[in-house]
């Protein structure tokens, strides 16, 4: 990865690393496909520039469009559902924790169809080093949330949280596959374009009454995940997968809960934890083992 990729990747990681807690914010007040609705919205109007300005032109036939569909239902419309849905069970730390699962399902994945990205022992070594890193950062927030997690409400939110991650690191290979060579704007805008035929048609009768934000809060959470935590970073996400693949740009997730925990530390002057040492060297040396040559 060169100091480029690396700057994509430690904004992706500054985007994401407040998503979960946006999800939170917002789900308070609507349902979860009106979350995912209005996300897709703002979404879209944040990459159209960039549409625009690239003279990106749309998909040429079913096949073209059937393959964007596809690439917007696993890579946004159905995860950005389920996590919306399990955040209204679960606490933000063990959603944080079977998200990071995304680089194991990704490296299983592209070891069995991307020829150019082979499971290595080293790699393995530094997806269960970065892993375990997670789950140290989040430690006593995870503790707590497992000690509630018996009822069956729960226990239905943790498996779309591993069902949505699953998804991501499947989207990943295919976009890979079926993608490479067209530009990220092309990709992030006609995905969600196709996605979002689906979830507009199905939210008034998930979300029924269907009723849109009063609060200026929960305006700020979908305009912030929709322009920020999808259209933009949708746009280097794809920069970044198709130039360092799938498996690399997957550790992402893994450097997303460094950003909670130290914002918690800096701005909200919350205990500095020997957790927040242990965990960030874990996760720096997984991230790192994954990515050298």
């Amino acid at each position: 990865m060169s100091s480029r990729h690396w700057l994509i990747f430690i904004v992706l990681t500054l985007i994401w690393g407040s998503s979960f807690l946006w999800i939170k914010l917002a789900v308070r007040e609507v349902g979860p496909f009106t979350v995912v609705s209005l996300r897709i919205v703002f979404a879209l109007l944040a990459i159209l520039p960039f549409l625009v300005r690239q003279r990106v032109r749309p998909p040429r036939g079913a096949r073209q469009w059937g393959i964007v569909l596809a690439q917007g239902l696993m890579s946004a419309t159905v995860p950005w559902i389920l996590i919306t849905w399990a955040e209204q069970y679960i606490d933000s730390a063990l959603a944080t924790v079977l998200n990071s699962t995304v680089p194991l399902f990704t490296i299983v994945a592209a070891n069995a169809f991307l020829s150019d990205e082979r499971m290595t022992t080293s790699r393995v070594a530094g997806l269960l080093v970065g892993f375990a890193g997670v789950i140290v950062l989040v430690q006593d927030d995870l503790r707590a949330a497992l000690r509630d997690a018996g009822s069956s409400m729960v226990l239905l939110a943790q498996g779309a949280m591993l069902v949505s991650s699953f998804l991501y690191g499947i989207s990943n290979i295919f976009a890979r596959l079926k993608l490479r060579g067209t530009a990220p704007a092309y990709q992030a805008f006609y995905s969600l374009i196709a996605a979002a035929v689906l979830v507009w048609g199905v939210t008034p009768v998930a979300d029924a009454p269907l009723r849109l934000p009063s609060s200026t809060v929960t305006w700020v959470a979908v305009a912030w995940l929709g322009i920020l935590g999808a259209g933009v970073s949708y746009l280097l996400f794809y920069s970044l997968l198709h130039a360092v693949g799938a498996t690399r740009t997957a550790t992402v997730t893994y450097t997303i809960p460094l950003v909670g925990v130290t914002l918690g530390v800096v701005v909200l002057g919350e205990p500095l934890e020997w957790s927040l040492a242990v965990g960030m060297v874990l996760i720096v040396s997984g991230v790192w083992r994954v990515n050298r040559r």
